[in-house]
């Protein structure tokens, strides 16, 4: 049997007194550009994680200072001079995060992060860090990149998984079991089948009697509403996704009948108490404390970093690669081959005004 919508089983002439709505979170779905400052304050349950100071948005804005924030549900980078400038990232969005070599107008060719994210459509992000031999970059967000990925079913429906083993729930870490029921018929099929629910503080999982791999885990997260509603078997109990999650309506009956509403009133009340203090499931230990995010949208005035920009090294290798863009197929990259004596290697033939010396020492 699958799992399917059961929106044809339902009388919708449904009481609307007797439902509960959520909002939805949209932090790590979505991607926002040049956001109102308020939508870049932390939600309910987004903790910050880290705050990286002076980081370039090489893609979009080169040559522009700023913040990069991550929490446990977004990338944020937030210009120093406006913070009417700045991108929201939702970890959900990223494809992948890699380092590669990019050119900014403050460090000149150099090592960058860069972020690939699909969101309607596909973006390409790329920040350099100002901040000389700080791998904090990198290692912030890969980390909680790898957190998020394997944290999935705190945040997302999952069908058909192995979440149930010899008749019990296997539990995610932070999670806790407040009810089992027993006698719980899902009506995603003409005869019903048979199982039983757990509430936990994270999400409801239902699983099939007869076949435990037969289930669905929804975190509360995803669920639009909660309603009570008349169908062809009865009073059911139908929790409701929304669109982003698939846009499914589960429809379950409850045997005795007159347990369904002290299930219901359990669930919103587990709901509700979700919903003011939500777990993402992204777990981060902070080593040093962190600005809040309110301190980052006020423009900064001067940096106690050490930035790299206005060093003569620096300048020559991007005058190098500068020069070096300008050669246009690999023929001619060849017939640049040189013999350095002093290496006792074959190199690319140095730029006018650039030497060997200087480009040892950047590096």
């Amino acid at each position: 049997p699958t799992l399917k919508i059961v929106t044809m089983m339902m009388n919708h002439n449904s009481d609307p007194n007797i439902k509960q709505q959520s909002e939805y979170i949209w932090q790590d779905r979505e991607i926002r550009f040049d956001s109102k400052t308020t939508l870049l304050n932390c939600r309910r349950g987004e903790k910050l994680i880290d705050s990286i100071n002076s980081v370039e948005d090489t893609k979009g804005n080169n040559g522009e200072r700023g913040s990069l924030i991550m929490t446990n549900l977004r990338l944020m980078w937030i210009s120093h001079t406006n913070s009417k400038i700045n991108l929201s990232v939702g970890l959900n969005s990223i494809v992948s995060a890699n380092i590669k070599q990019a050119k900014s107008k403050l460090r000149g060719h150099t090592q960058a992060l860069c972020i690939l994210a699909k969101f309607n459509t596909r973006f390409e992000f790329v920040f350099t860090s100002l901040v000389k031999n700080s791998p904090r970059l990198f290692t912030t967000v890969q980390t909680v990149l790898r957190s998020y990925e394997t944290s999935k079913l705190y945040r997302d429906l999952k069908l058909r998984g192995s979440i149930v083993k010899e008749g019990e729930l296997i539990l995610l870490p932070q999670e806790q079991i407040f009810t089992k029921i027993n006698g719980v018929w899902n009506l995603s099929s003409e005869q019903g089948n048979l199982g039983s629910f757990f509430l936990t503080n994270v999400r409801v999982v239902w699983h099939a009697n007869s076949a435990t791999n037969f289930n669905v885990s929804l975190p509360y997260m995803q669920i639009k509403s909660l309603r009570l509603r008349e169908s062809k078997f009865g009073r059911a109990l139908v929790l409701e996704t929304f669109a982003k999650a698939g846009g499914y309506i589960l429809g379950f009956r409850i045997d005795p009948q007159d347990k369904i509403n002290a299930v219901f009133q359990e669930m919103q009340s587990l709901f509700q108490i979700y919903s003011s203090g939500p777990i993402f499931g992204v777990d981060f230990s902070v080593e040093a404390e962190t600005p809040g995010i309110e301190q980052l949208l006020v423009p900064k005035v001067s940096e106690d970093v050490e930035i790299v920009d206005e060093q003569e090294d620096s300048h020559a290798i991007a005058a190098y690669y500068a020069a070096d863009s300008n050669v246009v197929d690999d023929e001619s990259r060849f017939d640049r081959i040189v013999f350095d004596t002093r290496l006792g290697l074959a190199v690319e033939a140095m730029a006018d005004g650039i030497t060997i010396e200087q480009l040892w020492r950047v590096v």
